[in-house]
């Protein structure tokens, strides 16, 4: 019996170097290395040191099963029946198992189908793994020759990334969602391989809203929001739907790129934005706005951008695709880990990158910043960087485009979230690296939603989405 293995999953460990994080060597803020816990960067990798041979060997037993029961479900169930020991058994009675891990154990960067890669971004904090992958030397360390691209707007991604202008970018999450099923384009499958942030928006007044701060009150109001497929556009659907405001009719959403929120908000053009960070808090930087309400505050720990990839570009370049993972994860690990903040401020907030102010960058990122209410908070989590995309968070931005009459007709809200968000290869991907997987996901089970106090069963999308008062369809 012959099976053939999904190449894309079946990846060299590339090893910690010494000088990975040689960008700070000079930053007395960090220490002798990454983490500042150590005396050396030396130190460092030893300290955090994994037995690679075996997460080699872990991995490829993996991919293994999966190449044989594709389908998580199918994986599951046979995994139960027969029980862990005696379903590894099996595959190796059927594939040649050790030539493989030979094979992965080897590999490092020598197979590469593609280098040169354009890779696209906005200049928000939500691309901050993606970013800092490059001056960190991620990128590099893959065998990669990644060429950032900054761009302007949402639509703008959308179009490069189907005229193969990009390889790969920084996606609303939602977005390669509507791009796979054909809504506001061309369908052009796409996929999710990371998650970039979580949190990390806002919903941002006009000063003169000081006192005017009860969403039943803001019929007649003007938000911006940045693009039609977007957790800011569904969020604040969702917020003012709470407070009884019907979004389409009681008030005007104006879709704007991020960078001319603020001068909008100034000008009086608008009254308000559910924007990404850094805007938010440039609006109270440049005193023109002040922070209502987090969108952890209404959702924690939901969605924002994600690290989008077109299919045909995996298929045609899965080692190539593997690299990119790994950077990314390795950035999103780096990204996660609050000793590392205030260096990401100094790095991303550069000309080359988001171009804005270091203090208003490093308010976002360490969640210690003023709300422009004579306040300040300390929030933590204001914005982190947690990668898996989770199938529950896909499945309830479908239910938000199915309520707001953005999809028409019936739609496979679990057969389009397994497709389209790579949370297994994502999984077995930040195993590869050594980086911790939730239990949840281990065990096949997914994560849990609560939007404003209400609970979401992912596995029943219809009823959630006939219990709301207002909505579209």
């Amino acid at each position: 019996m012959t099976v053939a293995l999904p190449t894309r999953i079946i990846q060299g460990n590339q090893m910690e170097s010494d000088n990975r994080y040689r960008p700070f060597d000079s930053d007395s803020t960090l220490g002798g290395c990454a983490c500042g816990q150590h005396s050396s960067q030396a130190e460092h990798v030893g300290a955090n040191a994994i037995d690679t041979d075996a997460r080699s060997r872990d991995f490829v037993e993996a991919a293994a099963v999966r190449a044989l029961f594709p389908r998580d479900t199918a994986r599951r169930a046979f995994i139960r029946a027969v029980g862990k020991r005696a379903a590894i058994a099996a595959v190796y009675s059927v594939l040649p198992i050790a030539s493989i891990q030979e094979a992965f154990a080897q590999d490092k960067t020598g197979n590469l189908e593609k280098r040169d890669l354009n890779v696209g971004f906005l200049p928000i904090t939500c691309a901050t793994p993606l970013i800092a992958a490059e001056p960190l030397g991620y990128y590099k360390e893959q065998g990669l020759n990644v060429t950032l691209r900054k761009v302007g707007g949402w639509a703008l991604v959308r179009d490069r990334m189907l005229n193969h202008e990009l390889d790969a970018s920084h996606m609303l999450a939602p977005m390669p969602l509507a791009i796979s099923m054909g809504i506001g384009s061309q369908p052009s499958p796409t996929r999710v391989a990371t998650i970039q942030n979580v949190n990390g928006q806002a919903i941002v007044l006009a000063l003169k809203h000081k006192d005017n701060r009860n969403p039943h009150n803001w019929k007649g109001f003007k938000f911006a929001i940045p693009f039609d497929f977007s957790m800011h556009n569904f969020l604040l659907r969702y917020y003012l739907a709470e407070h009884g405001i019907d979004p389409d009719r009681d008030v005007q959403l104006r879709v704007t790129p991020p960078a001319e929120m603020i001068a909008n908000l100034r000008a009086g053009n608008i009254d308000g934005f559910l924007g990404p960070d850094p805007f938010n808090q440039r609006a109270v930087f440049d005193e023109v706005g002040f922070i209502h309400v987090l969108s952890r505050d209404i959702w924690a720990g939901h969605p924002c951008c994600s690290f989008s990839v077109p299919e045909g570009f995996i298929q045609q370049n899965p080692n190539t695709f593997a690299a990119l993972y790994r950077a990314n994860l390795k950035a999103a690990a780096f990204a996660h880990d609050a000793a590392n903040r205030a260096a990401l401020a100094k790095m991303i907030s550069t000309p080359a990158y988001l171009n804005q102010p270091e203090l208003v960058v490093r308010q976002v990122l360490t969640g210690t910043f003023a709300d422009g209410l004579g306040h300040v908070q300390r929030v933590p989590d204001r914005v982190d960087f947690e990668p898996l995309p989770w199938r529950s968070m896909a499945v309830w931005m479908m239910t938000q485009m199915k309520r707001w009459d953005y999809i028409n007709g019936d739609v496979d809200y679990q057969a389009l979230a397994e497709k389209v968000f790579l949370m297994t290869d994502a999984g077995n991907a930040m195993r590869q690296i050594g980086e911790p997987v939730p239990a949840m996901a281990t065990a096949g089970s997914d994560r849990p939603i609560t939007v404003m106090g209400r609970a979401f069963d992912s596995g029943r999308p219809g009823d959630y989405l006939n219990s709301f008062a207002i909505k579209r369809a």
